[in-house]
């Protein structure tokens, strides 16, 4: 099993842990340290060794802060994990503020008193958070202080070591690019910035560029490391050299000269005191990088990762390679959905659920010679009250049965060779309710209006993000999440620069994979979310128009489950999209399905009736 179902916080943690933190801190003449849920790499997933904000809290989701000072301690969360946090964290030692509507630098201005000391580690926070970070404190007179350890590095005694998985070579038939030619392409892109050289400090464009994968972190195939690229080809990667086999090290010294993690702040120190011009991406770099640069004589070019873009523009080995995984992902699904009709109310658990897509997600993987290599993320499988817990993990304490007449969320992905596959669907338990099919549908016409958007060029996330929810903002409803997040190719499921959100500013190219998921979620009731992948078009002509538009290619095949859909809220472009849809999935994944489930799966699929009017 990939996933596992132990308890995720223990709210026991809190305590004895802040208290260990404040004699450190006091010893050490600071007033606070800030803790963020992140390591050296700025990634959605962290190994064991980096996740010290679940230790230090016992919160375990993706993205959140603890601020401790000697008389108070808070947890910085946002909108998708305010349930979760209160049953982690321990509430009579940690208050819990919103990562979004009071942030940490806004936070600062009102709660950090004159002259008091917050420390942080250099290494846990980028350019950018720290710049906003010391605005704040600079204008109540506190101090922010670099520190050269981590206080929770030094009372964490059976912290565990720094992983070393074994790094693999990522086929050229999946990556569609030598390393060697995008290498020469990012080398040409470092000079155009104006600079000598650039820092990656995220694994996936590492991997990306490289055209490895590795085993580091949970869900990712990630090898964790740093590369500094050279304008001139004279690059350096940065890795624990135990993962490397005799033939990828000798793959990887073709690219780059190789070195050990620890030699990587000195490289930095020689190029910057050799006067090199090193590029920085401030959203993705440590803070402690730009520090070692400018102490010592370099000059920091603060210019984005170049390997972004180019990794999330994906080239056709990589559409093709995607096409076929959700295929195969998208079959995997209704053997699931098939045999979760079949059951009888209350016979289930969530975990039971978990447990049974992820052995027809390997036994199809198996049957068809590209194994399942991992789950995208920890399922979300969540029935009745839980499905509202926008990122709810099951656990065997939390877990439910599936009861009649409750909706239930099943949101889940793998990771394939040659693609990364996340799809969210949500079925009745029995008889559902007139308002939980209006709901559904109110959430599906958004899903639709950005699986048939067209728009031009130069378009961004944040100008399409309200398509998905006008349907839903009539009937005073809305969700407390982005509708869409980028997606890699066999790499992490949650990838930027992409996303279809307010906070969307990237421009949606040619081939960058997204989401697609809209939800609505009501607090302690029923939680809804449709969730396709869909990728960028190439801009065609539109007859009788007068500029090239893009739009989307639906990758994800599974039946959206039409018991829950209240045909007349639709409209007739809506109705001929949800069918023709489903008469693709029926005929891609129907040949890799038989007997029962194939005529499940006619059912499932077969037109509505048309009572639209508009």
């Amino acid at each position: 099993m990939f996933q596992t179902f132990d308890s995720a916080g223990d709210p026991a943690v809190g305590e004895p842990r802040v208290a260990l933190l404040r004699q450190w801190l006091e010893a050490n003449g600071l007033d606070g340290f800030i803790v963020p849920r992140a390591d050296e790499h700025q990634g959605e997933y962290v190994a064991d060794r980096s996740a010290r904000l679940k230790w230090l809290t016992g919160f375990s989701g993706s993205a959140g802060v603890a601020i401790v000072l000697r008389d108070r301690a808070f947890v910085f969360v946002d909108g998708r994990y305010t349930l979760q946090v209160r049953s982690e964290v321990d509430l009579d030692v940690f208050s819990i503020e919103s990562l979004v509507d009071n942030p940490p630098a806004v936070w600062l201005k009102d709660n950090l008193g004159k002259g008091a000391r917050l420390g942080f580690d250099p290494w846990l926070h980028t350019i950018s958070e720290v710049k906003a970070l010391q605005a704040s404190v600079d204008k109540n007179g506190a101090v922010l202080v670099p520190l050269d350890k981590n206080p929770i590095d030094i009372i964490w005694k059976d912290q565990p070591d720094a992983p070393v998985a074994p790094v693999e070579l990522h086929p050229i038939g999946f990556a569609g690019e030598l390393a060697k030619d995008k290498l020469a392409r990012l080398a040409a892109a470092i000079a155009k910035d104006g600079a000598t050289h650039a820092v990656l400090t995220d694994p996936s464009s590492i991997a990306w560029t490289f055209n490895i994968r590795g085993g580091d972190v949970p869900h990712t195939p990630l090898a964790l490391g740093f590369a500094i690229l050279a304008a001139d080809g004279s690059h350096q990667l940065f890795m624990d050299k135990r993962k490397f086999s005799r033939q990828v090290a000798a793959y990887l010294t073709q690219l780059a000269e190789p070195h050990e993690p620890s030699e990587f702040e000195a490289a930095i120190t020689a190029l910057a005191k050799s006067g090199a011009k090193i590029a920085l991406d401030p959203v993705l770099a440590a803070d402690r990088l730009r520090m070692l640069v400018e102490d010592n004589g370099g000059a920091v070019i603060a210019a984005a990762d170049p390997a972004r873009i180019p990794r999330a523009t994906k080239n056709q080995a990589e559409i093709n390679g995607s096409r076929a995984a959700h295929r195969r992902d998208g079959a995997a699904v209704a053997k699931l959905l098939c045999w979760l009709e079949r059951q009888k109310p209350g016979s289930l658990d969530e975990i039971a659920v978990v447990t049974r897509l992820e052995e027809q997600r390997r036994r199809t993987g198996e049957e068809t010679q590209m194994p399942l290599r991992d789950v995208s993320f920890d399922t979300i499988s969540g029935a009745g009250p839980n499905g509202a817990i926008m990122h709810y993990r099951v656990s065997r304490a939390t877990s439910r049965k599936l009861q009649a007449g409750e909706l239930f969320l099943l949101d889940s992905g793998a990771q394939y060779q040659d693609g990364t596959t996340d799809i969210t669907r949500t079925v009745p338990i029995g008889q559902p309710t007139q308002e939980m099919r209006e709901r559904f549908t109110l959430v599906l016409k958004g899903m639709i209006g950005i699986s048939i958007l067209r728009f031009p060029a130069g378009t961004r996330g944040s100008e399409i993000d309200a398509v998905a929810r006008m349907a839903l903002w009539k009937h005073g409803c809305d969700f407390a999440h982005g509708t869409g997040h980028g997606v890699g190719s066999y790499l992490a499921v949650h990838e930027g620069p992409q996303r279809i959100a307010r906070t969307g500013t990237e421009k949606l190219l040619e081939g960058m994979m997204l989401s697609n998921e809209p939800g609505y979620y009501k607090e302690g009731s029923y939680g809804i979310r449709i969730e396709n992948l869909i990728l960028v078009t190439p801009a065609q002509e539109i007859e009788g128009g007068d500029i090239a538009m893009h739009g989307f290619e639906t990758l994800t095949l599974a039946p959206i489950d039409t018991r829950l859909v209240q045909s007349d809220l639709l409209t007739r472009d809506e109705l001929h999209w949800l069918d023709s849809y489903h008469a693709r999935v029926l005929a891609e994944i129907g040949p890799m399905l038989d007997g029962e489930t194939l005529a499940w799966l006619e059912k499932a699929t077969a037109p509505l009736p048309h009572d639209a009017k508009i």
